[in-house]
């Protein structure tokens, strides 16, 4: 069984390859779409894409557990775990937007570090894994060098969200920064990681929204913690250069 990083991060884009054989007819020809129980939609590209990963991934890592959004946990041997999210942007992909992609993620021992974001409708991928760099599709790549908060570019999925959470410090932060955009969901990390844009922005997010945004950001040389300044995976995220951290941080926590 793989077990170096450069391996694992191998098996990780495969499967990213995988999910977009499946992924992409369908976002070609069409699909039906159907709510589940949490109100999110759901389509058999979704799960289709998840299936295919997992059988892959059970073939190539058979001890390491999976954890995906679409059929759950399958335990493993307690040291690795992937995390799925087969179409991260499902609106986008039933609205025929093509800012959705897979995301794929290797925890070790609690940690992620592999992480894939593969938007397959623009064609690119960016990929890393701790300590090696990041690379879009194959090269290296880096976040921007913009320090001045009034210079940069700010994304997020949903203004809504964030103004309804936190409105005092979207005002801030929208006020002091250069443009605001919704290039949503993992496109803006994408985004990040290839110097595009200074900061992406979610307040709320499950785990297999965000274990493979944590190694791309910060192999790319950026910064990526929680909403409250944690450097760590949790359930809300700002991602940014590093640069302007601390300024977006007293933006958004007046």
């Amino acid at each position: 069984m793989a077990d170096d990083l450069d391996d694992l991060l191998q098996i990780a884009r495969r499967a990213a390859v995988i999910a977009g054989e499946v992924i992409m007819p369908l976002y070609e020809s069409g699909f039906t779409v159907e709510i589940k129980s949490d109100r999110t939609p759901v389509t058999k590209a979704d799960r289709g894409a998840e299936e295919a990963i997992r059988a892959f991934l059970e073939r190539e890592c058979p001890s390491h557990g999976i954890l995906g959004e679409e059929f759950g946990e399958k335990a493993g041997d307690g040291r690795h775990r992937w995390i799925l999210d087969p179409i991260d942007g499902t609106k986008s992909f039933i609205h025929h937007v093509p800012l959705f992609g897979t995301l794929i993620a290797l925890e070790r021992d609690g940690v992620p570090v592999v992480g894939v974001i593969a938007c397959h409708a623009v064609g690119e991928t960016v990929y890393a894994a701790t300590g090696k760099g990041a690379f879009l599709n194959g090269r290296p790549t880096r976040v921007s060098p913009v320090s001045a908060l009034g210079e940069a570019t700010v994304c997020m999925t949903s203004y809504r969200r964030i103004e309804t959470m936190h409105a005092e410090g979207y005002r801030r932060l929208n006020d002091a920064c250069g443009m605001t955009r919704s290039w949503g969901d993992c496109y803006g990390y994408l985004a990040v990681a290839a110097g595009r844009v200074e900061a992406m922005l979610d307040p709320e997010m499950n785990i297999w929204d965000i274990a493979a945004l944590y190694p791309v950001i910060t192999e790319a040389g950026g910064r990526l913690t929680t909403w409250e300044g944690e450097d760590r995976v949790g359930t809300s995220a700002i991602a940014t250069n590093g640069v302007l951290h601390r300024a977006i941080m007293e933006a958004l926590h007046p």
